[in-house]
């Protein structure tokens, strides 16, 4: 039989196993949050972030004298541990929960005393040497404690989230130069338009995706603005002076980013613009990267009755009943993919607004949707990547026959016919099943071979002059 300690809170007791190094009010959340079934601990960042949190906040209490120096020392080497991530396992409380995060709060600081007290040579749960929230949550409240450190982890997260979608900006770019000969058929509102190339339309993805990049930097930096010392709306009540301004050095120093103390502390403990803008930001990438590939699709579509411009790499069988049928399945999960951040951004907005007076509670749902939002669409990214975009090849001779088949290439006699006769060609065309060339050059002898060929010439379709007679 296992062996047992027993832990008190103002609500009584528990008999909590002795082997764990959370406590009492971390074992009532998991009695109480069982929601998403993700517990903290697949959050390795925001635990790292906890820890660092916990250490800044000790380090900075010692130099106010808030702290004695040895159980300061004891918090930091248990807070290293925890951002060594040796301690993940003991982070159980639900990533949705209510009490604004008192529960992730606390079972950070019931880990890192009980680590302490090991240290210190006591046991676990012995808290008259060093108490979980007497000493590990000194000078803090969890409304300064939690949104600091979510925001270390998200900072930190969306450094790896970014550098997948700068991979995806470099594999459309490498695309667009492997076809930048390729001439094919652009189209608007689904019909033909003018010609263009392949690699114009690969290099146009690289590009919106590359002003994703730069606006995702610029959401990003909104995080280094942190209340800590705020303790429980913003007016530093229980935290020595000088305590918020130490505190937010040494947490620079530790993490390695330039984190600064937020000016107004109410107005920075209950403000959730930061989220609200950044997920919006990650929404619009969602949404390119969801019309990108709907445009493969389309792209890919066939073979035989489809557009067939480009094959995207055959993954699997396509149906239980129709033999040799392969379905752009990649494409396909990417679109479910961002259709979920695209729905996180409406539960975000609705946590960011739900903030009464001086505290937001709905700070736990906003952690799952941005967690959760930066890790699916970072693996759907590496999947798009990985699994279809280098892989894709042209149908060149295909586009090319579409090309020139296509009523669309009137519009380029425009300047030397007018547009009153190049819709009458194009009419013709469309009617008869004649090709441009057959009416224009042949029958009606409106322009010469010569002049066609200057025209149609495939330098002039890639890079097209401005030709009048």
């Amino acid at each position: 039989m296992s062996q047992t300690r027993k832990e008190h809170d103002f609500l009584g007791e528990l008999d909590i196993p002795d082997h764990l190094y959370y406590g009492i009010q971390t074992f009532r959340a998991v009695e109480n949050f069982n929601i998403t079934g993700i517990p903290i601990s697949k959050e390795p960042l925001f635990i790292k972030a906890l820890g660092y949190v916990k250490k800044g906040a000790a380090m900075a209490n010692k130099d106010c004298g808030a702290l004695d120096p040895k159980i300061a020392e004891a918090i930091c080497y248990g807070s290293d541990q925890v951002i060594a991530g040796k301690f993940n396992q003991e982070f159980v409380s639900d990533l949705i929960q209510g009490g604004a995060g008192t529960s992730v709060n606390m079972n950070a600081n019931e880990v890192i005393a009980n680590i302490g007290l090991e240290y210190l040579g006591h046991k676990k749960g012995e808290y008259n040497f060093l108490h979980p929230n007497n000493h590990v949550n000194c000078s803090q409240s969890t409304n300064d404690a939690y949104p600091s450190a979510f925001r270390i982890a998200l900072y930190l997260k969306m450094d790896s989230f970014i550098k997948t979608v700068e991979k995806l900006e470099v594999a459309f770019a490498a695309k667009g130069d492997e076809f930048k000969r390729v001439l094919k058929m652009g189209r608007t509102q689904l019909q033909d338009a003018v010609p263009m190339t392949l690699g114009q339309e690969f290099h146009s993805y690289a590009t919106t995706i590359g002003e994703d990049v730069r606006r995702l930097r610029d959401a990003q930096s909104l995080l280094l603005e942190i209340n800590m010392g705020a303790t429980a709306i913003g007016t530093k009540v229980n935290a020595p002076e000088g305590y918020p301004e130490l505190c937010v050095k040494y947490l620079a120093k530790e993490v390695g980013i330039p984190l600064t103390l937020a000016p107004d502390l109410i107005e920075a403990t209950v403000d959730t613009g930061a989220y609200v803008q950044i997920m919006g930001t990650m929404k619009r990438t969602a949404v390119k990267i969801s019309k990108i590939c709907n445009d493969l699709r389309l792209l890919s579509s066939g073979p035989r009755t489809g557009l067939n411009e480009i094959n995207l790499p055959a993954r699997q069988p396509g149906s239980s009943i129709m033999p040799g049928k392969v379905n752009p399945v990649i494409p396909e999960v990417v679109n479910q993919t961002c259709f979920y951040v695209i729905g996180q951004d409406l539960t975000l907005t609705l946590a960011a607004e739900a903030g009464q007076l001086q505290l937001n509670v709905m700070e736990p749902v906003i952690a799952f949707a941005m967690f959760t939002s930066l890790d699916y669409l970072s693996n759907a990214i590496t999947v798009l990547i990985e699994k279809c975009i280098n892989g894709i090849t042209a149908n060149e001779t295909h586009c090319y026959n579409m090309v020139m088949n296509s009523i669309g290439i009137v519009t380029q006699l425009n300047p030397i016919l007018g547009y009153e006769e190049s819709a009458s060609i194009a009419g013709e065309a469309l009617k008869t099943g004649k090709s441009v060339h057959q009416i224009a050059v042949v029958e009606r002898k409106l322009i010469t071979q010569e002049k066609w060929d200057e025209i149609y010439s495939l330098e002039n379709l890639i890079n097209p002059k401005f030709i009048t007679s």
